[in-house]
């Protein structure tokens, strides 16, 4: 049975495409406004929408002082037709415009430090690029040393630009806290059992290598250790994905997070901290979140070679004009022209627009986009790996066949056994009580009830002697049983209890975690996409080879040990193959974060949530292929706008660097604010008809 907390999908973990942070303060890199934290008690969410706020603040504030800027520029009353002029004015213009360029400007100026710092400019670099050259030579032509001012470009740049993040940024809100939730997951506290006998409860950080700790029912087990008294069985699907809880006995293992089961256990400490199990799943998901590459989203790839273009086009400008025997301010004039206008206003507004509307779209579809980048990049998809337990199949077991033995009536056989087993906790009497619910059968009160530890229950339910066993128990009394059907059931990894009524045999019946109706069609849907579809499970390879045979499924890897998970996901990225991950549990993190795209399933731990780029809210295999298709369409959508951005640029450059100046043409900066404001409108139009698929 798997446990999993169903409050874990909150839109609040949605991590920020533009920054991840880990454990170690490390920051990763996506593109985008900057933020420098050291790691320590912050909230990340809070940190983050005041990060959202001061991009609001900046981008209010900014334009409130662009309106004066705009009325005190000389090229927007030329255009207007209007005149303002009084001693002082370009003073004020200059005094206005230094505010805009250094507040609205500076987190766009400390970004593209970061971005030079890793030799990978991109959207920020663009920007600081038009605006420092806009901002230096408009400076200059207020004291004389120029002609033209572009301080209103300068400013509604900035203000757009501003506009642009602030959207996007609010369409994505959130922060990844995957090693902080792993955390949570280990006990704080355990019950040592000190030399006299007696229980204490004292931190697990305290714990040492041969200390004893009872760990009761129901508990999470504190450390990685041995059992040397008691036996229970423990749920470990959270950490391994096995989906039966494993009986253990004495000298047998047990693993720090596990669930314990109905028997109280003592338990000889084996490994603390560090070499804890959960200790080295932490490590994976921090050395992976580290190495996850610094893909940079579509507008920033687009923006990189803008500012590649922007330099060349710039010297090449100044360099021609010269050559051919103009003054350097002239030749000065139409390079800080082309510079200017390479970096084009929609160009902030293309993409941000886009995942604006992507990201609500995917909401209402149950899909929270975590990770831009990764989630762009889902529309390359060659191969999806499922987790078994609790992905494909439900994580709980349910009744697939009932072989009745000795003529008895099936649905009496079923009220027996089922008023037994509803004494019990275990998943597999869950299984067989929800099959007579199912039925309408009702259940009685028995009036005896014995647990029988590692071979089943006994009692007396309607005056008769019920059991119901394990096939131990089976064969240790000599009981006859139809052993060609057991065999065939067995084989397909399902689970057999034995029923007998007044100790003679009277049914057999079969559980197996049930495989959910919707895995089949999100299967089909990849075979018709030609996307391979691999299973890679912790669980035997009998249930798993049972599981790809009812589904039809491409590829399966089984009995695949929680910390080779994510090795097997980088043998399959090593076939040249981009791959996703779907999982939900503990062990299926360090896969998530190694996958190109991580998809944690809602009803899954928080730590896959946190490790996960994109989660389904409604723990639906079919939702995979809707993120496939919404990366697509958003893809699209998202070339198109590029295209009208940076198509004004294709036309703008060449003009503004003089390229028609023989036939008496050079576009006017008036000129260009048209073509940019109207490149701007359509971007804005064609992102708001974007409605998904």
């Amino acid at each position: 049975m798997k446990h999993s907390k169903g409050h874990s999908h909150h839109s609040t973990h949605g991590k920020d495409h533009e920054n991840t942070y880990h454990q170690d303060g490390h920051h990763e890199k996506h593109g985008g406004y900057q933020e420098h934290e050291s790691h320590g008690g912050h909230d990340h969410h809070d940190h983050h929408a005041h990060m959202v706020e001061d991009f609001k603040k900046r981008f209010y504030i900014s334009l409130g002082v662009t309106v004066p800027i705009l009325i005190l520029s000389p090229i927007i009353q030329e255009f207007f037709n209007f005149h303002i002029d009084f001693t002082g004015d370009m003073f004020i213009l200059f005094l206005l415009s230094t505010f805009v360029f250094f507040y609205g400007g500076w987190p766009f100026l400390t970004g593209m430090v970061d971005e030079v710092k890793v030799k990978n400019p991109g959207m920020m670099t663009l920007i600081a690029l038009a605006i420092v050259v806009a901002y230096g030579f408009s400076s200059l032509a207020v004291f004389g040393l120029a002609e033209k001012n572009f301080f209103w470009e300068l400013a509604t740049l900035i203000d757009i630009m501003l506009l642009g993040h602030w959207i996007e940024m609010k369409s994505v809100m959130g922060a990844s806290r995957a090693l902080e939730e792993l955390v949570k997951l280990m006990p704080s506290e355990a019950h040592l059992i000190n030399d006299k006998g007696e229980t204490e409860d004292v931190p697990v950080a305290d714990l040492k290598q041969g200390n004893q700790v009872l760990v009761k029912p129901g508990e999470k087990v504190p450390v990685d250790g041995i059992i040397v008294k008691g036996h229970s069985s423990i749920d470990e699907s959270m950490l391994t994905g096995e989906s039966v809880p494993v009986e253990k006995n004495i000298d047998e293992g047990v693993i720090a997070g596990s669930i314990n089961g109905e028997g109280s256990i003592t338990v000889k400490v084996d490994k603390t901290g560090n070499e804890s199990y959960l200790s080295q799943v932490v490590n994976m998901v921090k050395e992976a979140q580290e190495s996850k590459s610094r893909t940079q989203d579509l507008s920033n790839r687009a923006a990189k070679w803008l500012f590649y273009v922007a330099l060349a086009a710039g010297f090449s400008t100044l360099t021609i004009w010269l050559l051919i025997g103009y003054e350097f301010s002239y030749a000065l004039e139409r390079m800080v022209t082309v510079m200017v206008i390479a970096c084009p206003h929609a160009l902030g507004l293309a993409a941000p627009l886009v995942v604006a509307r992507s990201t609500a779209i995917s909401a209402k579809k149950g899909l929270l986009i975590r990770n831009r980048a990764s989630f762009e990049g889902a529309k390359n998809l060659e191969a999806i790996v499922f987790d078994k337990t609790g992905t494909l199949t439900e994580g709980k077991f349910g009744v697939t066949d009932i072989i009745m033995e000795n003529d008895h009536d099936e649905t009496e056989v079923l009220q027996l056994i089922a008023s037994l087993e509803n004494q019990s906790e275990h998943p597999i009497a869950h299984g067989i009580v929800e099959e007579a619910k199912k039925r309408e059968i009702s259940l009685k009160s028995p009036e005896e009830f014995e647990y029988m530890t590692g071979k089943g229950l006994v009692g007396k339910v309607d005056g008769k002697e019920v059991s119901g066993v394990s096939p131990g128990y089976v064969k240790e009394n000599n009981l006859t049983y139809n052993t060609e059907k057991f065999e065939q059931m067995s084989e397909e990894g399902k689970t057999v209890i034995f029923v007998l009524i007044e100790n003679k045999l009277a049914a057999m019946i079969a559980l197996a975690d049930q495989i959910r109706d919707s895995a089949k069609r999100a299967i089909d849907k990849l075979k018709e996409m030609d996307i391979r579809s691999i299973m890679l499970t912790g669980d035997n390879h009998k249930v798993a080879q049972w599981v790809a045979k009812q589904i039809n499924l491409d590829e399966v890897y089984a009995e695949v040990l929680p910390d080779q998970k994510a090795d097997k996901i980088k043998e399959i990225k090593g076939k040249n193959l981009k791959v996703a991950m779907t999982g939900d549990g503990v062990n299926d993190a360090p896969a998530l974060a190694n996958a190109d795209l991580g998809i944690a399933i809602g009803a899954g731990t928080d730590v896959a949530m946190e490790t996960a780029d994109v989660i389904l809210v409604k723990s639906n295999p079919e939702d995979v292929v809707s993120i496939i298709e919404l990366s697509k369409t958003t893809y699209r959508k998202m070339i198109q706008n590029l295209w009208w951005a940076t198509g004004y640029n294709i036309i703008a450059i060449p003009l503004a660097a003089g390229i028609l100046y023989p036939i008496g043409i050079v576009l006017s900066p008036a000129v260009g604010a048209v073509l940019m404001s109207l490149s701007t409108v359509v971007v804005a139009i064609n992102a708001q008809l974007f409605k998904g698929n």
